[in-house]
């Protein structure tokens, strides 16, 4: 797949364009080996000095790259066993949330997320990750199995938001979004939340009111999109980078505020650029936590669920 460059990373596409061109030339004019090497480190110090030093805007750009790991990726590096269920026995089945029974390092859990597809036919079937009511109806009736058998809850948020289309509102949307989050916070077994990409507003804390809430380096978590925010705040979408900056929507900010429990760190270059490390990072990062909770009790788990949420902006 051909690397898909952001805006504010044209200068390292330069330089690897260079590396490229010496490198055909290298097959039919000599060796540039010296001069091949010399770009690689310039491009390589590049990289790191861009994504040290990213503004919320561009953490928001690479969060929505289309390249990094989704759901279903997840799903093939961290788990074995998955069974997929289907449906939420009202109305249909949602595949902007797809979830099912699976094992985590030999753990049996319950795991689901937000996928938003890869290429033009798959995000049409996922709808680009924004779920209808059923798919949070369907995300309840996994967390009643779950409840039912004593299996700890996995979830993986990466969503631009809930659907906001005439049928899902017919359906109840509001509805559906606030029984999926009630059903986390009472949940009697170990709930842990892991942003992946974009967080965005109930779409996202539906899957997310959990015990531990994780988010990777370059992901987001809002209220709303930084589109939408702009669009409200000043009637105009193209401020979106002026909304990014102030809603404190990336790791650092939401740590301060305890909306999230721990920031993964990403390979250099973002989740995209090595996303087999970016996905063992986010494993490693589940796996600890759930250490800690799977011990408690159902009461305890409650409470500390409860506590971290009422913690929330707090000094």
């Amino acid at each position: 797949m051909a690397t898909h460059y952001l805006e504010f990373e044209k200068p390292i596409a330069e330089l690897e364009a260079k590396i490229d061109e010496l490198g055909l030339l290298a097959a039919t004019s000599g060796s540039f080996e010296t001069e091949i090497d010399g770009l690689k480190r310039k491009a390589d110090q590049l990289r790191r000095k861009t994504y040290a030093g990213l503004d919320p805007w561009q953490k928001t750009q690479v969060a929505r790259h289309p390249q990094r790991p989704h759901f279903i990726d997840y799903l093939d590096a961290l788990f074995t066993d998955y069974v997929e269920l289907r449906g939420d026995r009202q109305f249909g089945d949602d595949q902007a949330i797809l979830g099912g029974l699976a094992r985590f390092r030999g753990q049996a859990v319950v795991v689901m997320g937000h996928e938003k597809g890869h290429d033009t036919a798959t995000r049409l079937t996922h709808n680009f990750g924004m779920a209808r009511p059923e798919g949070y109806r369907k995300a309840v009736r996994l967390m009643d199995l779950a409840d039912r058998f004593g299996l700890p809850v996995l979830t993986f948020v990466d969503t631009a938001g809930a659907y906001p289309g005439l049928g899902a509102e017919e359906r109840g949307q509001a509805e559906a979004i606030a029984r999926s989050t009630e059903r986390g916070l009472i949940l009697n077994t170990p709930m842990i939340a892991t942003v992946t990409g974009e967080g965005g507003s109930g779409g996202a804390i539906a899957l997310a009111a959990a015990n531990r809430v994780l988010m990777l380096e370059h992901s987001i978590y809002s209220v709303i999109s930084p589109e939408g925010a702009a669009g409200i705040l000043w009637r105009d979408g193209a401020r979106a980078k002026d909304a990014a900056m102030a809603m404190k929507i990336t790791g650092p900010d939401l740590m301060a505020m305890k909306i999230v429990d721990r920031v993964i760190p990403e390979p250099v270059g973002g989740a995209h650029a090595d996303p087999a490390a970016a996905m063992r990072a986010v494993g490693d990062a589940v796996w600890e936590e759930l250490q800690t909770l799977i011990p408690l009790s159902p009461v305890q788990l409650r409470k500390q669920r409860a506590d971290r949420f009422y913690a929330i902006g707090r000094p």
